[in-house]
């Protein structure tokens, strides 16, 4: 494997991590909006400014995504990162493949 896979591969893993690490993010946001918490608490205040930006993009771009009062954007958000994931997954396995091609593998 060449350096330059090497280094790709880690730069896909590490984009995996911080987009699971922003799905948890996610995730825990939306299930604290059920309990309605402490607004001034430091970790409320963190989740609801790390997801609410990209939240009231796909309420604007998408305005159905608001059903009967039941915002659907973390759902939304959270089969983005799948689908990136995945991409990204399969496009490290692609460059692996072809690299092994050329090499005569």
């Amino acid at each position: 494997m060449s350096y330059f896979m090497i280094i790709i591969t880690t730069l896909v893993q590490m984009i995996g991590w911080l987009l699971s690490a922003y799905m948890w993010v996610v995730i825990i946001s939306a299930v604290l909006s059920w309990v309605n918490p402490d607004p001034y608490n430091p970790i409320v205040r963190f989740l609801r400014n790390a997801t609410e930006p990209l939240y009231s993009r796909i309420r604007r771009t998408l305005p159905f995504v608001v059903v009967g009062g039941f915002d659907l954007s973390p759902i939304l958000i959270i089969v983005a990162i799948q689908i990136i994931q995945r991409l990204l997954a399969q496009l490290v396995f692609d460059m692996g493949i072809s690299s092994m091609r050329t090499m005569g593998m």
